[in-house]
C-alpha cells in the first residue's frame, strides 16, 4: 500500500477507535415494546431500522455525527426478513464513518429460520425399523405461507449431513459416461435401489464437481443408467475442462447420489419430503430434539452493501458480528456444474476448430456465473470488516463482488463454509467468455488496493469441493497478507483468472506470509497458492505452505503441488516461499515470472508466516488435525517418462501433437513415431498434464503413459561407476502375450534378475549400457536403454552375449512372454521408436 494510503487508514482507524462525539443507536430485543427510538433503554429490534435512523441523522447533516455514528448491536439471534441493505445514502466520511458493532458478547445475523415441533417417527413403510426408531420427524417449514426447499441444516450449530447414498471418504467409482447419451452409468452398489424424484447426482471431476438433478435412473442388473435434467446435462457433457474422468490406473471419477429417503441410514442425515412436507432427521447420540436448535438456511445474502460507479458505499466498518446460515438455491433449479473456484457454467463446449483472436490454441468456449455469498460489497471505499465472524454458510462467506476501493477484511474468522471463504475482484461476467483478459473502459470497475489480512480461515469448501480459501479474480494492488488457511476441499489461495497471457487490469498484487496447511483435502491439480495469466508487478513472497492431504479420489495422485503458475502467468516475482519439497508445477506460463529461493533452502523462521501478534488469539479457534488424516510425501521421479498415442484414424499429425503439447508446458517436444504411434519424452510432472489434456480433449484416441517403471540397470551393477552425461539411447516397445500367469513369470523373473540372473547385468556393462529402464502399462511394455554418445548400438548390443550364454538363454526365455504390439508383422516383437 502506497505512504498516502496507509496514512488516510491510519486516520480513519483512529477515529474509528478514539471517537467520542459520535452518535450512538442500539439495536436489540426489547420485549413487546413496539415504540423504540433505537436508545440503549429502547433499542432498535432490527439493524434495518437503525441504518434508516443514521441514513436520517446525516441527511440532516445533524451537529451529533460530526465524528461518526456507532450502531451498537446488543448481543443476541436477528434474523433479517430479506437482506440487510448499505446504499450511497448510508456512506460516512474520512472523520464521520458509520460503525456496525457489536456492544458485547456475540450479536448473530442469521439467515436462517428454525424448525419446531419434532417427534419421534415410529413406523414408516420407506424406513426399516431398526432405522426409523431413530428418526424424528417434523412439519417442512415455511416462509410466509410457502415451502422453502432448503439444502442444508443445522442442528446446535452443527451441520447435519443431506441424506446420502456414501460418506465423503466411502464414495464409489462411475463405470463410465455415455456423452452422447448424457447419461451416467454406475455401479449397482445399493441394497434396494429405487429412483425417486428429486434425487441428485455428485460427481468428483479433477478440480472441481458437478451436482446434478436426476431425472431418471433405469437399473441394468450390476449397473444403473442416470440421466439429468436440463440445462446441466447438456452442459456436464459438452464441456470439457474438467469432465468426467476414465482412469485404469487411478479409477474413474468418484460420485454419490443424495437427497433420498432410502439413504437416510447415518447419525445426523437429514431429508426434507416435499411431497409430505415433512423433515426427517436421524438423531445424533445425545441430541434432544424436543430442546434443539435447528436452523435451516433461507437468506442467500445475508448483508450487501452496494454503492454506484458514481457514489461508492464509503467509511462503514462493521466489528465484532457474527453471520450465519446463508443459503445457496440455484442448484434446485439449474443444477451446479462447476468450472473452477466454485463458478459454474451457464454454458460451455469444445470448438470444432481450435482458436480465438486472444488465444490461438484454444479449444473451448465456457460462460460462468458467481456463486451466491452470505455478504457482498459493489462499488465501494474505505469499507472494513474486523473482528467478525463467517459460518455454517452454504455457498461463499464474503465477496468483494467488483469496484472495491481500499477496502479491508482483516482479523475475522471463516469456518463451516460450503464454498468459498473470500472472493475478491470481478472473475468472468455471465455475458464475457471465460478466456478472455478483463479491460475495462472505466478503471472504477476494478477491484483495488483492497487488504485481506490476519483472517483466520479454515473447513471451507465442504459442499462445493472445487471452492478455495481465497479466491481473487481480475484485482489490481491486492494485499493477501499474514493469513492463516486449513482443512480446504481443493486450493489454498487462487490469484487470477482467463488464462491469458495478455496482460489486463491484474497488477501490482501481493501474496505474502500466509501460513496454509491442511489443504487438498479431495481435489487435486492443486496448490498451497496457485495463479493465472499475466500479473505485472505481482509479489508471492515469504508464504509458508505445507500439509497436502492424500486424496481418496484424486485423478492422478501425484498432481498436487505447492505453488502452481498455471496457464499464461507471467511478470511476477515467486521469492523466499517454503514448503518442505520442491514440488511446484509451471504450466504454460508467460514470460517475466523470476522465480528465486524456494523450497525447504527458504528460511521460514524469518517470515513470521501466518495471523500477526494481536490476532494470534484466533487461533485458538482453529481445529485440530482430524484422526487418520494423511499428507502427501513427494518422492521425485527423475527417470523419464513417456506419452504414447495410438491413432489409426490419422486424425492428429505429429506437428498438431506437438502444438499441443507446448501448450501443456512441454517447451521442446520430443516425439518419436512407428506406424500409427507417435510417442512423446519429458518428465513425470508434464507427462501427467499432458495425459489428462489429452484424455480430455481427444476421446478417440488410445492414449498410453509408462511411468510405471519395475525394472532398473544402471551403472552402479558394473562396480565401475563409469557413468556419463553426454549420451544416446534406444526405445522399444513390445508386449506381453496375454496368459496372466506368464505375465507374472516375467515380472517375477526381472524382480529376481540381479540375484538369480547376474549375467544379465555382467552383459549390460560389458556393451557400456549406462541405464536399462523397463515401463509397463496394461500388456505393453517400454524399453529405455541408453549409451555413451558416438557408439553404434547394434554393435554394443552384440556385446550383451559375447561369451555370456546366459545371455543368450535369458534372451530365449523371455520371448516367450513377449509379442508385437498391434501393427507389427507376425515375425516381429521389439520395435524401435528410435534406433
Amino acid at each position: 500500500m502506497k505512504i498516502g494510503n496507509k496514512i488516510v487508514w491510519l486516520i480513519w482507524m483512529l477515529f474509528a477507535t478514539v471517537s467520542v462525539k459520535a452518535a450512538d443507536i442500539y439495536v436489540g430485543k426489547n420485549g413487546g415494546n413496539t415504540l423504540r427510538e433505537g436508545s440503549m433503554e429502547s433499542p432498535y429490534s432490527s439493524l434495518e431500522d437503525a441504518i434508516r435512523h443514521a441514513r436520517e441523522l446525516r441527511r440532516l447533516n445533524d451537529p451529533s455525527i460530526s465524528e461518526g455514528i456507532n450502531i451498537w448491536i446488543k448481543p443476541d439471534v436477528y434474523f433479517p426478513d430479506q437482506t440487510i441493505q448499505l446504499r450511497p445514502e448510508d456512506s460516512g466520511t474520512a472523520t464521520s464513518p458509520t460503525r456496525i458493532r457489536s456492544l458485547e458478547g456475540k450479536a448473530v445475523f442469521s439467515g436462517g429460520r428454525s424448525i419446531h415441533g419434532w417427534s419421534k417417527l415410529g413406523k414408516h413403510r420407506d424406513i426399516p425399523s431398526a432405522i426409523a426408531r431413530h428418526i424424528y420427524v417434523a412439519d417442512a417449514p415455511k416462509v410466509s405461507g410457502k415451502r422453502v426447499n432448503f439444502r442444508q441444516l443445522w442442528v446446535n450449530n452443527k451441520k447435519a449431513i443431506r441424506a446420502e447414498s456414501h460418506g465423503d471418504m466411502e464414495l464409489p467409482r462411475i463405470l463410465n459416461w455415455n456423452f452422447e447419451k448424457q447419461t451416467a452409468i454406475i455401479p449397482n452398489v445399493f441394497e434396494k435401489f429405487e429412483f425417486t424424484q428429486g434425487m441428485e447426482f455428485f460427481i468428483h471431476q479433477w478440480w472441481a464437481i458437478a451436482q446434478l438433478r436426476v431425472k431418471d435412473a433405469v437399473v441394468h442388473k450390476d449397473s444403473i443408467e442416470i440421466s439429468f435434467y436440463q440445462p446441466e446435462s447438456k452442459i456436464q457433457s459438452e464441456h470439457p475442462w474438467p469432465k468426467p474422468w476414465l482412469s485404469k490406473e487411478s479409477g474413474n471419477s468418484a460420485f454419490r447420489l443424495v437427497n433420498a429417503l432410502q439413504f437416510l441410514d447415518k447419525p445426523g442425515e437429514w431429508f426434507l419430503d416435499e411431497d409430505s412436507g415433512k423433515v426427517y432427521y436421524y438423531a445424533r447420540d445425545g441430541e434432544d430434539m424436543e430442546r434443539a436448535e435447528v436452523i435451516f438456511p433461507y437468506l442467500e445474502t445475508i448483508l450487501e452493501i452496494t454503492g454506484t460507479l458514481e457514489d461508492p458505499v464509503s467509511y462503514v466498518q462493521v466489528e465484532g458480528l457474527a453471520f450465519e446460515h446463508a443459503a445457496w438455491f440455484r442448484p434446485n433449479t439449474h443444477g451446479h456444474v462447476a468450472l473452477q473456484a466454485g463458478m459454474y457454467f451457464h454454458e460451455a463446449y469444445k470448438l470444432d476448430r481450435p482458436g480465438t483472436p486472444d488465444k490461438a490454441g484454444l479449444e473451448n468456449q465456457a460462460w460462468v456465473g458467481r456463486p451466491a455469498s452470505a455478504v457482498v460489497l459493489k462499488n465501494t471505499s474505505y469499507v472494513g470488516f474486523q473482528g467478525c465472524t463467517f459460518s455454517h454458510l452454504a455457498s461463499t462467506g464474503f465477496d468483494f463482488y467488483a469496484g472495491n476501493l481500499r477496502d479491508r477484511l482483516e482479523g475475522n474468522t471463516f469456518y463451516d463454509i460450503g464454498g468459498n471463504a473470500v472472493l475478491i475482484g470481478r472473475f468472468s461476467d455471465d455475458q464475457v467468455e471465460a478466456h478472455l483478459p478483463y479491460v475495462p473502459k472505466d478503471e472504477r470497475e476494478i477491484t483495488r488496493e483492497i487488504v485481506v489480512r490476519n483472517n483466520l480461515i479454515q473447513n471451507t469448501a465442504n459442499e462445493d469441493w472445487g471452492a478455495v480459501g481465497i479466491g481473487a479474480g481480475f484485482v489490481q494492488g491486492a494485499d493477501i497478507s499474514h493469513n492463516d488457511i486449513s482443512d480446504v476441499a481443493y486450493t489454498g489461495i487462487s490469484l487470477g483468472w482467463g488464462w491469458t497471457p495478455t496482460v489486463n487490469v491484474m497488477k501490482n498484487n501481493i501474496v505474502e506470509r500466509n501460513r496454509i496447511t491442511r489443504y487438498g483435502k479431495f481435489m487435486y491439480d492443486v496448490a498451497g497458492i496457485y495463479t493465472l495469466s499475466a500479473q505485472p508487478g505481482t509479489k508471492i513472497r515469504e508464504n509458508e505452505i505445507d500439509s497436502i492431504y492424500v486424496s481418496p479420489y484424486a485423478h492422478i495422485p501425484d498432481h498436487w503441488f505447492y505453488l502452481y503458475t498455471d496457464e499464461g502467468s507471467a511478470y511476477m516475482d515467486v521469492s523466499n516461499n517454503w514448503f518442505p519439497e520442491n514440488k511446484i508445477l509451471k504450466n504454460a506460463n508467460g514470460p517475466g515470472v523470476i522465480w528465486k529461493n524456494n523450497g525447504p533452502e527458504a528460511d521460514k523462521a524469518t517470515f513470521h508466516a501466518g495471523l500477526e501478534e494481536p490476532f494470534r488469539d484466533l487461533l485458538k479457534r482453529k481445529e485440530p488435525v482430524k484422526d487418520g488424516a494423511t499428507f502427501n510425501q513427494y518422492v521425485p521421479f527423475s527417470k523419464p517418462v513417456f506419452v504414447q498415442i495410438y491413432d489409426n484414424q490419422k486424425s492428429l499429425s505429429k506437428d498438431a501433437f506437438a502444438v499441443f503439447a507446448k501448450g501443456q508446458g512441454i517447451e521442446q517436444p520430443a516425439i518419436y513415431t512407428w506406424g500409427d504411434y507417435m510417442l512423446l519424452m519429458t518428465n513425470d510432472e508434464l507427462a501427467k498434464k499432458l495425459t489428462s489434456a489429452m484424455l480430455a480433449n481427444f476421446p478417440n484416441l488410445s492414449i498410453k503413459m509408462f511411468n510405471d517403471l519395475f525394472y532398473t540397470f544402471d551403472q552402479q551393477h558394473c562396480g565401475t561407476q563409469e557413468e556419463t552425461d553426454d549420451v544416446d539411447f534406444v526405445i522399444l516397445t513390445a508386449r506381453l502375450v496375454a496368459d496372466e500367469h506368464k505375465q507374472k513369470e516375467y515380472f517375477e523373473y526381472h524382480e529376481n534378475q540381479f540375484e538369480e540372473w547376474p549375467e544379465v547385468a555382467a552383459g549390460f556393462c560389458q556393451a557400456g549400457f549406462q541405464e536399462v529402464l523397463l515401463y509397463r502399462h496394461e500388456r505393453q511394455l517400454l524399453l529405455y536403454i541408453s549409451f555413451p554418445k558416438g557408439q553404434d548400438f547394434k554393435e554394443i548390443d552384440a556385446l550383451t552375449a559375447k561369451d555370456n550364454p546366459r545371455v543368450d538363454e535369458w534372451n530365449k526365455r523371455m520371448r516367450t512372454y513377449q509379442k508385437g504390439i498391434e501393427g507389427t508383422a507376425a515375425n516381429e516383437t521389439w520395435i524401435f521408436y528410435k534406433r
